[in-house]
């Protein structure tokens, strides 16, 4: 989870400024966590809370757990939509496939013995609010390829069962994925994206750096990315100092906590 949240960090000062050298200035004055990070806490710590309980306590806990943080942190940089949900008194999903979905599910790759439950787990973060097939296919990609990677599955074998299991067109070279502009901010493209960027890559940071310079939604595709490539390539301490140093106390407690209840890597 913390190299999701790096790759936030990292991605954010490019989000609106996108850049396409792979040589990126790594940290700017202005590198914080936004959204994707702040709902990847809510998601964890619902995940944790709620263990073993319904399906339906388990949306309850995430939607709490969700609004709760989202008001704490209400200029985090929310798409549209979230933002009067998160914001609002209505619990009800929207039938939304934007790449949220995707972005802060990480924690469900990490926190479940198999891939059956990181699956439904994943479908159940999705749904509270992004109930189309779509974003929760990008949700179920996303953690699914954080436990292969966690597990010691290869790159071939993630990449097949993705392309199997979700329909992913991932044979593509880092030119096939270069965004124009912003990009769309859907599981359709960023889920994709940030999967060929990790499975061309040769370490943590090469993803992040991949994620980063095919402009788009930055820190978004850097996150979901960087999710899947710790589990995979583990992430260095000076990188997980960068992620202490820019979190407040309310988020270190849930990454704390997180810590305790996750399963080590296997690989």
């Amino acid at each position: 989870m913390k190299g999701a949240i790096f790759g936030d960090i990292i991605g954010s000062a490019y989000e609106f400024n996108n850049t396409h050298d792979y040589n990126f200035e790594l940290l700017r004055p202005e590198s914080d966590f936004t959204d994707d990070s702040v709902m990847t806490f809510a998601v964890a710590r619902a995940l944790i809370q709620s263990r073993g309980g319904s399906d339906e306590e388990i949306k309850e806990t995430l939607i709490d757990s969700m609004k709760d943080l989202g008001q704490r942190y209400p200029d985090a940089g929310y798409g549209g939509m979230f933002y009067r949900w998160v914001l609002g008194n209505d619990r009800r999903p929207y039938n939304s496939f934007g790449n949220g979905s995707a972005m802060r599910v990480s924690s469900a790759g990490w926190l479940y013995e198999t891939l059956e439950e990181t699956l439904h787990a994943a479908r159940l973060s999705a749904e509270v609010t992004h109930n189309h097939p779509e974003g929760i296919k990008g949700a179920q990609a996303t953690a699914a390829a954080v436990f292969l990677a966690r597990t010691g599955k290869s790159k071939e074998e993630i990449r097949d069962y993705i392309t199997e299991e979700f329909g992913y067109d991932l044979d593509k070279t880092m030119d096939d994925i270069v965004s124009k502009g912003h990009g769309e901010e859907i599981c359709q493209v960023s889920v994709p994206q940030a999967l060929v960027c990790f499975l061309l890559s040769d370490s943590f940071i090469d993803t992040i750096r991949r994620s980063v310079s095919i402009g788009g939604d930055s820190d978004t595709i850097a996150c979901i990315a960087g999710g899947i490539a710790e589990a995979f390539y583990g992430i260095d301490e000076e990188y997980q100092k960068i992620v202490y140093d820019r979190i407040d106390d309310t988020l270190e407690e849930i990454l704390s906590l997180f810590d305790r209840h996750r399963i080590e890597r296997t690989i």
